[in-house]
């Protein structure tokens, strides 16, 4: 047994002191981050070493040497400094990835800020390797950590238990989402919820009373953490009086806004005569930022076919040789603004399938009006291949390159899916319809109509090009586990 999975299991043996101790997990994973940061500053330090005086004049000047063992400390302390110990960030991804750079850049501005100072003329191309390769090393290392604490999390371990306290219905919604994305690290072992209710459970989640049970909850299923989602009936006063209660014992306290689907970057804290008022800036939807976007598509996808044209001539031959049909299935979808377009793809299935499908309606698993099958009988052996890689999307690069499609964006739309849109989902025509998107990352073809749709409106109204890249990156590990794809 690891040291994780080990204090996974002590996780849940009863506390008894008054204030809680803090989460054993959260431990154990601090002081491998610790010993992980401190052997990529040594690292560093000694590939600088070599590079810098070993390889270039074959001797390494003491006061570099004592400075290469240094650097671990002074990056543990950087690292600390700039928040990277906080259990709240552990696995938490681009926030802990954020922590780390900031270490880095306050890292080489006191150690430039110290050498002006008190003149010493230190080699640049020393620091020069140093500090970036901490740096780097440091963000693979704690990429590596926190796969190994996601896939305790898929197994149930390391994970926060979580009292949820709202309507019924955000509680369900926030049970189903944290049962799907495990990551996250919070399983919800108790609600009590707003309002006159006579439910007992909700999604075999037990209901322990109103929003005056929340305490006696903490206590009796030693809850770490309390989710207060959005609701009227919890009142300033009374958040206050809570956090006033939990503070007792240690418990986090968490408050879902009303805004539940806005990011970070499009909200504010504004102060105005004493209150905390949340601004809300407008999505970037036209701009620079947009040419950016449009400019790395572009680019993004002439690169990738001629990079793939290989591939693309293998997959031709295979499907040809499997019916003789063709290459590739041509369909009409909506994008930006309504308008239609072509979009391709490579043919997976029978020729005569759209004939064919009539004869299935009865079976469709797909949400609203598109059909899905998880062993759909029209599929080739070729095309379930490709499907299961997601091979038979690459020819939307042709699409991206004459300015349809987005590499990132909502899923493409049918004429007839388009045509049921309320005012609110026609707000996700506002931008280029993507090749990937959060949907893509979240669950595919498995996820419900209702969930997609949001899915893709939260996309368009906190989009960012660091948003895009982190998709595109998450992308590749969607498209490796193939959960989702028929």
């Amino acid at each position: 047994m690891s040291v994780l999975d080990h204090a996974a299991v002590t996780d849940r043996m009863p506390r008894l002191t008054a204030v809680r101790e803090p989460v054993s997990w959260t431990r154990s994973y601090l002081r491998w981050a610790v010993f992980t940061d401190g052997v990529c500053g040594l690292l560093a330090g000694a590939l600088a070493l070599y590079v810098r005086f070993v390889a270039a004049q074959g001797y390494v000047p003491a006061s570099y040497l004592a400075f290469a063992f240094g650097l671990p400390v002074l990056w543990c302390i950087a690292v600390a400094m700039a928040g990277g110990y906080e259990s709240r960030y552990f696995g938490a991804g681009s926030d802990e990835f954020r922590r780390l750079l900031n270490a880095a850049v306050g890292l080489a501005a006191c150690v430039a800020i110290a050498s002006y100072a008190v003149k010493i003329d230190f080699a640049r191309g020393y620091f020069v390797i140093a500090l970036p390769s901490v740096a780097v090393f440091d963000l693979v290392a704690r990429y590596r950590l926190r796969k190994r604490l996601h896939k305790l999390r898929s197994q149930g371990a390391c994970m926060q238990r979580v009292i949820a306290v709202g309507h019924a219905s955000a509680v369900a919604d926030l049970v189903a989402t944290l049962r799907r994305e495990k990551y996250n690290g919070l399983n919800v072992v108790g609600a009590c919820l707003a309002g006159r209710t006579m439910l007992h459970e909700i999604d075999g989640v037990p209901v322990f009373g109103g929003l005056g049970f929340v305490s006696r909850a903490v206590t009796q299923l030693e809850a770490d953490t309390v989710a207060v989602l959005a609701c009227p009936e919890m009142s300033g006063i009374r958040l206050r009086e809570l956090a006033w209660e939990l503070e007792a014992s240690g418990t986090d306290l968490c408050v879902a806004p009303a805004l539940i689907d806005v990011a970070g970057p499009r909200t504010t804290i504004r102060p105005v005569a004493g209150l905390p008022l949340l601004q809300l800036d407008h999505p970037e939807l036209a701009g620079g930022k947009q040419v950016v976007k449009t400019v790395f598509d572009r680019v993004a996808a002439g690169l990738a076919l001629v990079v793939l044209a290989p591939l693309f001539v293998a997959i031709a031959v295979a499907i040809r040789l499997d019916d003789g049909g063709p290459v590739f299935f041509k369909q009409t979808r909506v994008g930006r603004d309504g308008q239609t377009f072509r979009l391709f793809k490579l043919r997976t299935m029978v020729v005569d399938a759209e004939q064919r499908k009539l004869e299935l309606e009865e079976l469709n698993e797909g949400a609203g009006v598109l059909f899905k099958m998880r062993r759909d009988p029209r599929v080739t052996k070729v095309g379930a291949r490709l499907r299961r890689w997601s091979l038979d999307e690459l020819p939307q690069l042709f699409n991206v390159l004459k300015g349809d499609m987005s590499l990132v964006g909502p899923r493409p739309a049918l004429p007839p899916e388009v045509a049921r849109y309320g005012d609110h989902m026609r707000r996700r025509l506002v931008v280029k319809p993507g090749i990937t998107g959060l949907w893509q990352v979240s669950g595919r073809s498995g996820l419900s109509w209702e969930e997609a749709f949001r899915l893709d409106l939260r996309y368009v109204d906190n989009w960012s090009i660091m948003l895009d890249l982190q998709i595109l990156w998450k992308t590749l590990s969607a498209v490796r586990g193939g959960a989702g794809a028929y």
